[in-house]
């Protein structure tokens, strides 16, 4: 599978009060290529029921889950993982979830981290945050020049985080990213077919 494409992140807030399955399948129905389900809480049971549930929708889709920063529970259901920088080894996820998963990279704003994570062996590597963003308050971090000098320097496929919206999308795109990772950009719509429309429209951007 290319990594290319509109890449969402679940949020329990925003996907709060029964929306999560619904919102997400919008989602998908738009065209988002993969999800990754990111829910800190304690509540492991939980986790694992809406995991598995979220995991059968992207099968439904042809799409691709990951968990973030749990590769417990990516192991167990087969699924990629992402992983923060202090959130476990990128060598031992590799080794864990085999050749074939999608095992991705939080670099910030540093081609060194990001240099490290692909000799790792990492399917993608995410920069940002590229502007203002509601799910990780505070100053942005990553420029549009980071993602060209990320784009001479490595091969990886590249994930573009951080307040992004479809008027600040087009260029990330343009300076090099190949994935668009959104989160309020997204689920922050007013219904279900809002999310869909927003994700249809973030996908146009990607066949231009």
């Amino acid at each position: 599978m290319s990594l290319r494409g509109l890449y969402a992140i679940t949020d329990s807030t925003l996907l709060a009060d029964g929306r999560l399955l619904p919102w997400v399948e919008a989602a998908l129905e738009g065209g988002v290529r993969l999800l990754q389900y990111r829910d800190k809480s304690n509540d492991s049971a939980r986790r694992l029921d809406e995991a598995s549930q979220l995991k059968a929708l992207c099968q439904q889709y042809g799409a691709q889950l990951l968990i973030n920063d749990d590769l417990a529970l990516a192991s167990q259901l087969g699924v990629g993982v992402h992983l923060g920088q202090e959130d476990g080894s990128l060598r031992e996820a590799r080794a864990e979830l085999g050749p074939d998963a999608i095992v991705g990279a939080t670099c910030h704003a540093s081609l060194d981290l990001a240099a490290a994570a692909v000799e790792a062996g990492v399917s993608y590597i995410a920069f940002g945050r590229f502007f203002h963003s509601e799910t990780k308050p505070g100053a942005p971090a990553a420029t549009p020049e980071l993602l060209q000098q990320a784009r001479q320097h490595f091969n990886t496929p590249i994930v573009a985080i951080g307040g992004i919206t479809l008027e600040r999308a087009p260029q990330l795109l343009a300076a090099g990213a190949d994935l668009l990772a959104v989160i309020h950009g997204l689920f922050g719509a007013d219904s279900a077919a809002g999310v869909r429309q927003r994700a249809e429209a973030f996908n146009t951007l990607f066949t231009h």
